[in-house]
């Protein structure tokens, strides 16, 4: 797996965009090669990946949101998308 940092500064690959989708009622990360369907949590990240955004400020105000850390959850997310290059 990509580790991803916390001083990282993830932005959405230029071809993917978050979208929902009516017909499975949910949200959706749609990139040319296929789409990764989201859970309410998985959009809240990516709502927050702009290009100006740390992850560590981004799981500070999920962590603030939730009331709960998410950082480690934050984290391997994000690590995940860049891993499928849907991040950068």
């Amino acid at each position: 797996m990509v580790a991803i940092s916390l001083e990282a500064v993830p932005r959405l690959w230029r071809l993917a965009r978050i979208e929902y989708d009516p017909a499975r009622r949910r949200p959706v990360l749609l990139y040319p090669e296929g789409a990764v369907l989201l859970n309410e949590t998985g959009r809240a990240i990516l709502e927050l990946v702009d290009g100006t955004r740390s992850v560590a400020r981004i799981a500070a105000e999920l962590s603030e949101r939730y009331q709960t850390d998410v950082t480690e959850d934050v984290t391997e997310y994000l690590s995940r998308l860049a891993e499928r290059e849907l991040i950068q």
